[in-house]
C-alpha cells in the first residue's frame, strides 16, 4: 500500500467514527428527551455535517463538476431547511 491509500483509509475510518459520534449525540439528546428549537437547529446540523461527509468522501463527490455540487447540497440544504420550516410552523 502507498500513502495515498494508507492517507485515504485513515480519513475515510475518521469520518466514519465523527459520524458515529454525531449520531450517538443526537441518540442522547432523544433519550434525554430534549426539545425545543435549540435542540431542532442542533439535529439539523448534525444531520447537515454527516451528509457533507457521506455526499463529499463516501460518495466521492469531491472533485466533481460545479453542477453536480449544486444537485447534491441544493437537496440537502432544500430538504433541512424544509424540515425547520415545518417544525416553526408546527409550534
Amino acid at each position: 500500500m502507498n500513502t495515498t491509500s494508507v492517507k485515504k483509509m485513515y480519513d475515510v475510518h475518521t469520518i466514519w467514527i465523527v459520524m458515529l459520534l454525531l449520531t450517538l449525540s443526537t441518540y442522547v439528546l432523544g433519550r434525554l428527551d430534549f426539545n425545543g428549537l435549540a435542540v431542532v437547529l442542533i439535529l439539523l446540523v448534525t444531520a447537515i455535517i454527516k451528509a457533507v461527509f457521506i455526499i463529499r468522501d463516501f460518495m466521492e463527490l469531491r472533485g466533481v463538476s460545479l453542477l453536480w455540487r449544486v444537485i447534491m447540497y441544493g437537496w440537502l440544504w432544500v430538504i433541512c431547511i424544509a424540515i425547520l420550516i415545518t417544525y416553526i410552523i408546527s409550534l
